[in-house]
């Protein structure tokens, strides 16, 4: 398999705070990785380590063998954000016109090509929105707006897509529809890191599962997670709260 991010060592402090301390992992061409750990454990910062927003103190991380800051081949990468189901009731953009800006990395400032729109028009029906394409985005609901970003990504033709927490605010049936396309997506051989705070989610989809609290406490498979006691090492004692609100124990189709 092709590694496609390496995290060797890395550290990363905001001042004296550390919020990554020695973390390695590997994250090959295909995977799903969910990366669960408590609020505060450093998740949102390895995520910008592995996408080169932040640089590690110590160590490196490498995407694609590059050193992740020095990556240019930006359109490679989708990212969803937690917040990207907000969106301000005053800026009247349509579904089309957002999925459009993930072409502009490789359109530049000149109008959009024959290919672009045909790039946006799969992204819209692979995500199964085409029928939304003219509606504004504030007209959507959460789990929409979310496949509208996801989209986004798609339509630069993205072969990594980040997802930080993005079915925050979104109700459980939509949810459940929006994980289903990841998934998908996975098998058609785009490599997915999400940070997700529902254990039970990130057990039922993803294919390996990364624990962090600052440290790394273990990067192994879903089954190998739920029977060790890395909940109780990186959660301390409120791994039973955990265990109890997330529902472990439920299955998806």
């Amino acid at each position: 398999m092709t590694a496609v991010i390496e995290v060797e060592d890395a550290t990363f402090s905001f001042g004296d705070v550390p919020a990554v301390e020695n973390v390695s992992l590997t994250v090959e061409e295909g995977d799903f990785v969910g990366i669960v750990g408590p609020n505060g454990s450093g998740k949102s910062t390895l995520i910008k380590l592995m996408l080169g927003l932040l640089e590690p103190d110590q160590g490196r991380v490498l995407l694609y063998g590059v050193p992740a800051s020095r990556f240019q081949d930006g359109s490679r990468l989708g990212y969803v954000s937690q917040y990207a189901s907000r969106v301000d009731r005053r800026i009247p953009v349509t579904v089309r016109e957002v999925v459009e800006m993930g072409r502009f990395a490789r359109a530049g400032i000149f109008p959009l090509r024959d290919e672009d729109h045909d790039a946006v028009e799969e992204a819209m029906q692979q995500v199964r929105i085409a029928d939304l394409a003219d509606r504004k985005l504030t007209h959507l609901s959460g789990g929409q707006r979310q496949r509208v970003f996801v989209a986004r990504a798609l339509a630069s033709k993205a072969d990594l897509l980040f997802l930080d927490e993005p079915a925050i605010g979104v109700d459980v049936e939509s949810r459940e529809r929006f994980y289903g396309l990841l998934r998908e997506l996975n098998e058609q051989g785009i490599t997915i890191v999400l940070i997700e705070h529902d254990i039970g989610v990130v057990t039922s989809y993803a294919n390996l599962v990364a624990c962090i609290n600052r440290q790394l406490y273990c990067h192994t498979s879903p089954e190998d997670f739920l029977a060790g006691d890395f909940l109780e090492q990186a959660y301390g004692t409120d791994q039973e709260m955990l265990r109890h609100e997330h529902h472990l124990d439920h299955h998806h189709e």
